[in-house]
Formats: C-alpha cells, sequence, structure tokens
C-alpha cells in the first residue's frame, strides 16, 4: 500500500497572514509540520501543496531550502490542488494534513495508516473528539477522484474532504478510536489567531528542541498550565462556507 502525506500550506490569512512561516522554537511552523508527517513510518513522501500566488513564492523557496517536495496549483479550488498534486505520486492512500497545526498528532496518523492497511475502505474516521489542530484525515486515491468528479459546491471544493462527510454513505469507511489520553476537545492546538501563536510559543519553549514531543505530552501540559491553555480559550472556528 503506497501512502503519501500532502500538506496544504498558503501564506493567506485574514486572521494571522503569513502564519505558517512564523518562527516557532529553534525553526518555524511549517518545518515542525513537515518533520512530525515525516515520523508517520510507512509513507514514501510528505509534499508541502501550495498555491500559484506570488505570496506563496516564499513556501516553495522554503521547501527547496529544506529540500521538502513541493507542488503549486489553484489557490481558491484546493480540491483540485490536493487531487492534482496527489495525481503525481500515484498512491493508494493520501493523509491530508493543514499547515497550521504545528503539533499534528504522528502516533494516530500511524494508527490510520496500520488500519488501512489491515482493513482498507475509502476514508478512515475518527471515533472521538479531540482538541482542533492535532487530526489527520485519510483517504484512498479511489475516494479522492471521486469527491474531486462530483463535488462541485463551494464548500465541497474549499474542503477536500467536505463531500465525504457529507455524503457518507457513498464511502465505505474505517473507525480509528480517539486515544483516551487526546480527548480534551475543549483544548485548541492550531494556528489562526495570535492567541493561538502565542499558546503554541509556549509549547515550543516548554518542550524546547523537541520538534517530535507526543501531542499527548503537549495536551498534559495544557492540563497542568490553565493560563497557557486560557489564552486561545475563547477563539471561535470560522463556519464552513455553503
Amino acid at each position: 500500500m503506497k501512502t503519501i502525506v500532502i500538506i496544504q500550506a498558503r501564506m493567506g490569512s485574514t486572521r494571522l497572514p503569513g502564519k505558517i512561516l512564523l518562527p516557532l522554537g529553534e525553526s518555524c511552523v511549517l518545518d515542525y509540520v513537515v518533520h512530525r508527517c515525516r515520523l508517520i513510518p510507512n509513507v514514501e513522501e510528505v509534499v508541502v501543496a501550495t498555491s500559484t500566488l506570488p505570496s506563496d513564492d516564499r513556501i516553495v523557496a522554503w521547501c527547496d531550502q529544506h529540500k521538502v517536495s513541493c507542488f503549486r496549483g489553484s489557490e481558491e479550488d484546493v480540491l483540485a490542488r490536493f487531487y492534482e498534486c496527489s495525481l503525481l505520486y500515484d498512491p493508494d492512500y493520501v493523509i491530508r494534513v493543514t499547515s497550521d497545526c504545528p503539533f499534528v498528532d504522528y502516533r494516530l496518523a500511524s494508527i490510520f495508516v496500520e488500519t488501512m492497511t489491515d482493513n482498507p475502505t475509502d476514508f478512515a474516521v475518527l471515533k472521538g473528539n479531540l482538541p482542533r489542530g492535532l487530526a489527520v484525515e485519510m483517504i484512498s486515491m479511489s475516494a479522492l477522484k471521486k469527491i474531486y468528479e462530483i463535488g462541485h459546491e463551494l464548500r465541497h471544493r474549499e474542503h477536500v474532504t467536505y463531500y465525504a462527510y457529507e455524503f457518507a454513505d457513498q464511502f465505505t469507511q474505517t473507525m480509528v478510536q480517539v486515544p483516551s489520553d487526546l480527548q480534551y476537545p475543549e483544548l485548541r492546538v492550531t494556528m489562526d489567531t495570535e492567541e493561538d501563536y502565542t499558546l503554541c510559543l509556549a509549547i515550543a519553549n516548554a518542550f524546547s528542541g523537541q520538534k517530535d514531543v507526543l501531542s499527548s505530552e503537549v495536551l498534559d501540559y495544557l492540563l497542568r498550565n490553565p493560563d497557557v491553555s486560557a489564552l486561545n480559550k475563547h477563539i471561535e472556528q470560522k463556519p464552513v462556507v455553503r
């Protein structure tokens, strides 16, 4: 089973522009994401998929400098960008990661790969609630092709796997149980705002030099330091554009 990771990345952000290249620890946010994705066993390639906008030239330059595979496609049609990127590698499965999640859980991603190897289906679905910023998604290439061909609404083009959730009966699914040490949905470990960035800086400083710190340890730190976890507690996630 050939599996690749595609990291969606762009510099544009209404609330925190350029967030993925902001300093974090001894490097930057995107470096954390790439590093952690490369820790997922049995993944053949980790690719950063960005847009053709001039503002995203900096992402391409960073990838070139750090020898990270990079693909450029549509800014607004994210599904097309993701699908066209995947075609270059001819995978059986694609793991989707967003670049604003510097502490994405590579252990959970590993469980996805193991589960889909033993029981191949169209889509892996999490059973349980995670903090925002830890999850990955894993989808078969055949299911991704189907979504690309029939998902024409704006929400389907902007959010790669949205169609598979909305029309779940059209796909076979494998349930993956969220480990108990990750089930703290009240926490937020992503980077949409300045408050999110401040929290991620605090985590990186607490685990200095440990880009591979376990996500469960990150959550334990936040639970033991409520002053830190409270930094972005009030932030609301943007609704899906329909």
